[in-house]
């Protein structure tokens, strides 16, 4: 399929989103320090063996005989807490012991693992895309029209319309589940909107790409769950966080499938065979957003986590579960503007809700050293045409 993206350098970035490598490689559990191999020109990421602390050159905390997460603050409060958590849950002599079979930890995606501030969500980007830049899909009057009608809200960062789970799932209509796939990979090198440095690819957070690694090291079976759809995020994750999330441990929400030769036959009467195919059928199945992540969670891990991580009120209801049996909830807060497109004021709003119900919070601008690594900075923003 060929991709035509029009209009200048960041209006390509704009409507285009990937994913390249940020931590690849092999864990060598061998030597004293846990040492990740990344691409040629980054630093590694070495997780400090607690039973080692020389090993941390001078690190304070891990002097003091505790791990310390990579790209986080050494004196950030939250990193201590989860810290403490995860060597009580790991230590079989602490009475805060989870075996490890218990040992759940659920994150979000957009806005917790990767950036969802440039300017909006990918699955947005990726409507516009389709619908407004790629000729060789024709979209209808009301499709296009509404499309147009989310560039400006993206563009003047205003309150994008209603209704993207339908137009999303419509345009994408016919599609094998590996031909969407392959549309999303193959707008996976354009540069970010908004920032200098950094492809989409490199759209994640790297503290908390550390912070899954530490969990899975420290025998934690790590989740997704998001309101995306889940077969998107299956290929955004490919490379970077598959080696601890695995395909079958996204949960999100789901198009409705079907098959070309089932026709108007119900899925519990069609009897599919060897030459037959799954296409997507262009409606939205589930959206697993608030107390459907409770729900989903249930039908699909079958036991809460002890760990939640998310960053929005679609995410207080699994940490209300997670909490509810004995677990914490950990929630982000977008209060960076020298490093992301932070808003202070929705962040101050969200630490108190997240204070009310007994959540703590991560403050991306004071507990993170990095969030998308340091030679990333936001550049000057310009005023884009929209489509025509």
């Amino acid at each position: 399929m060929k991709v035509k993206i029009e209009n200048s350098l960041k209006r390509k970035a704009l409507v285009s989103i990937g994913v390249s490598l940020l931590l690849t490689g092999i864990v060598n559990t061998g030597a004293s320090e846990l040492t990740v191999s990344e691409p040629e020109g980054t630093e590694p990421v070495i997780l400090i063996d607690k039973d080692n602390p020389e090993s941390a050159d001078g690190n304070e905390t891990a002097a003091a005989g505790e791990d310390v997460i990579p790209y986080w603050t050494e004196d950030s409060a939250v990193m201590e807490s989860i810290v403490s958590f995860v060597n009580d849950a790991s230590d079989e002599d602490s009475e805060g012991f989870v075996p490890e079979e218990d040992r759940i930890a659920v994150f979000d995606f957009d806005g917790t693992l990767f950036g969802e501030l440039f300017p909006a969500y990918f699955d947005h980007c990726l409507l516009l895309h389709r619908v407004l830049y790629d000729e060789s899909y024709e979209p209808s009057e009301e499709m296009k029209a509404y499309a147009l009608e989310m560039e400006d809200a993206m563009l003047n960062r205003t309150k994008l319309p209603k209704g993207s789970a339908n137009y999303i799932a419509e345009a994408f209509k016919g599609m094998t589940v590996e031909e969407y796939r392959t549309y999303v990979n193959e707008m996976m090198s354009e540069p970010v909107w908004g920032f200098e440095g950094m492809n989409y690819g490199e759209g994640f957070y790297k503290p908390m790409i550390s912070l899954v690694q530490y969990l899975a090291e420290h025998d934690f079976t790590v989740f997704i769950s998001s309101g995306s759809e889940r077969n998107m995020i299956r290929e955004l994750i490919a490379g970077t966080l598959d080696e601890w999330i695995p395909s079958w441990h996204i949960i999100g929400s789901d198009y409705t499938l079907t098959s070309p030769e089932q026709g108007d036959t119900a899925d519990r009467d069609f009897d599919y065979g060897t030459n037959d195919t799954v296409i997507m059928e262009g409606t939205p199945a589930s959206k697993n957003l608030m107390a459907g992540k409770v729900y989903h969670i249930i039908s699909e891990i079958g036991k809460p986590p002890v760990l939640v991580f998310g960053n929005s009120s679609g995410d207080l209801a699994m940490a209300a579960y997670a909490v509810q049996n004995g677990g914490k909830g950990y929630m982000l807060l977008c209060d960076d503007t020298e490093r992301d497109y932070g808003n202070p004021e929705v962040a101050a709003s969200f630490a108190e809700t997240c204070e009310e119900r007994g959540f703590e919070t991560v403050s991306m601008k004071n507990d993170f050293a990095t969030i998308y690594g340091e030679d990333i900075y936001l550049s000057e923003e310009e005023v884009l045409e929209p489509a025509a």
